[in-house]
């Protein structure tokens, strides 16, 4: 079940010829990174892996087995071939019980890895594919839980309502979460810890202690979801849970997702190479996998294109928010995710003090919106230009609200007065719901009577927007998608393809490469 699309009718007149070219030139300028994908493979992919295949938990270190795993086959035989061959291979023919037994002899270096080959790697190959085709029938399994209980709960009406909770203590997130799900939100989003993008492993447990955030754990996932469940059968709808596959560790992130049952998940194809200097074609190696198991676990994404407009002006560089999401939709297309699930990102960060600012809004906002009339749009509240004045910071919100229920956004980030002053307290967010629940109440069905005139400036401006999203299209064909993140075609942020963290963890698959779950997920 995926997140709801207001209905709205076409009001921009887009010319479908041009949509169309868009399109077609973001699946040009895509593709190159999607073959790039297909060729190499990363450290968290291959980690990802064993997580399906039922690999969990950490040495007394808290290095998880994973990480020991794969690390002990890169020193012994390298990558090129994929973990599951060397694995299961060892599995076979050595005196070990079970993979976490495996993975503590290899961290002592006392594990004999050997690439085979023919019919013993026929044999390690069969062996792989039926123990991580266990941790893909756990997803669908999670997939068909979250259906039966959305459809015997119901859903609430678009916009659904996502509010962010990040205390740094998941028990204390808990208490917030059903709080907040009482006053209204229907989504949840347990913003990470600040660092843990740049983070080569996930941590393990419940956790207690985080900066501007909780740990992306497991167990964090685990506790999270039950809470929600409860809160949901309490109210009578069923509310959503949110967490970040980014970062260093994205694919396996997005694995555990999937194990415990979230329903929606920040990925993005770009923002951990612009915004955590990650290494590109890891990211777009990672992402791409990442991807195939949102679409499989029935994950609705979360793009972050509205992070450009905090780096960069949200007039001039409102072309390349629509290129980025044109983009996003290729990828996530090629790697099975419906429209349904494609909550592409936007942002209400124009500078308020500039003239005609709202009406610009309203163009950026309806051009998104008609430009993917079904995917599940997420517009993000004013974070860039709130000063710490939490009036004018409220009156914003109310702005944001109305441009949100008059475009027909589908998913609702809510905005605090308190963005640039505190973290936010209990009574901020009720305010802040209360702002939602009034603006959206008292507006009711106005998008039906909101129709901009045809030669007007919402409709030029939307225009304007898309033909210049075409042409940083057109530029980016010519010159490369990697050349342009180089030379900071989105957000300003210059990127080389070599620099970057987590470059080492990136190899080229050799002809003889398996992994079954790419094997699975692609039904290969």
């Amino acid at each position: 079940m995926t997140a709801p699309v207001a209905a709205t009718p076409a009001k921009l007149g887009l010319d479908g010829a041009t949509v169309a070219r868009a399109r077609t030139l973001a699946e040009r300028a895509g593709h190159p990174m999607v073959e790039l994908a297909r060729s190499h493979t990363t450290v968290s992919v291959e980690r990802a892996t064993l997580r399906l295949a039922g690999l969990d938990g950490a040495d007394a270190e808290g290095i998880p087995w994973v990480n020991r795993l794969v690390d002990g086959v890169v020193d012994a035989v390298g990558l090129e071939h994929g973990v599951c061959l060397p694995v299961w291979d060892a599995l076979r023919t050595g005196r070990y019980r079970n993979l976490t037994e495996l993975a503590a002899r290899a961290a002592a270096r006392d594990v004999p890895f050997r690439v085979p080959e023919g019919a013993d790697a026929e044999a390690a190959a069969l062996a792989a594919r039926r123990a991580v085709a266990g941790g893909i029938r756990a997803i669908d399994g999670q997939r068909a839980e979250r259906d039966r209980r959305a459809g015997r709960l119901g859903d609430p009406p678009a916009p659904w309502i996502y509010l962010i909770v990040a205390t740094g203590d998941i028990y204390e997130d808990i208490r917030q979460a059903r709080a907040a799900a009482r006053g209204g939100a229907d989504v949840i989003a347990v913003i990470r810890s600040t660092g843990q993008s740049l983070l080569d492993y996930v941590p393990e447990g419940a956790t207690r202690e985080g900066y501007a955030g909780t740990y992306a754990t497991r167990e964090n996932f685990r506790l999270m979801r039950a809470a929600l469940d409860d809160v949901s059968e309490e109210l009578g709808r069923y509310v959503r849970l949110t967490n970040y596959a980014s970062g260093l560790c994205m694919p396996e992130i997005a694995a555990l997702a999937g194990l415990e049952r979230l329903d929606m998940m920040l990925n993005d194809s770009m923002y951990g190479i612009l915004f955590r200097d990650i290494n590109p074609v890891r990211t777009f190696v990672d992402q791409r996998f990442s991807r195939q198991l949102h679409a499989r676990a029935g994950i609705v994404i979360n793009t972050g294109e509205d992070n450009y407009l905090t780096t960069a002006d949200a007039v001039e560089a409102a072309h390349t928010v629509t290129a980025s999401q044109l983009l996003n939709e290729y990828f996530a297309t090629e790697a099975g995710l419906t429209a349904g699930q494609m909550g592409l990102g936007h942002a209400f960060e124009i500078d308020p003090d500039r003239p005609e600012s709202f009406r610009l809004e309203l163009a950026h906002a309806l051009l998104a919106r008609e430009l993917f009339p079904d995917a599940p749009l997420k517009w993000m509240p004013p974070t860039k230009h709130m000063t710490g004045d939490i009036f004018r910071g409220h009156l914003l919100n109310g702005f944001f609200n109305l441009a949100g229920t008059l475009t027909g956004q589908s998913i609702l980030l809510v905005g605090m007065m308190t963005e640039a002053v505190v973290t936010p307290f209990l009574s901020d967010r009720d305010l802040a719901l209360g702002n939602v629940r009034y603006v959206l109440g008292a507006a009711g069905s106005l998008a039906e009577d909101f129709r901009p005139p045809r030669d007007g400036f919402i409709v030029r401006r939307a225009h304007q927007v898309l033909d210049e999203a075409v042409t940083l299209l057109e530029d980016i064909c010519e010159r490369g998608l990697l050349d342009a993140i180089a030379r900071g075609a989105f957000g300003g942020m210059r990127r080389p393809a070599s620099g970057g963290r987590g470059a080492e963890g990136v190899v080229a698959r050799a002809p003889g490469y398996r992994n079954p779950a790419v094997e699975i997920l692609e039904g290969t």
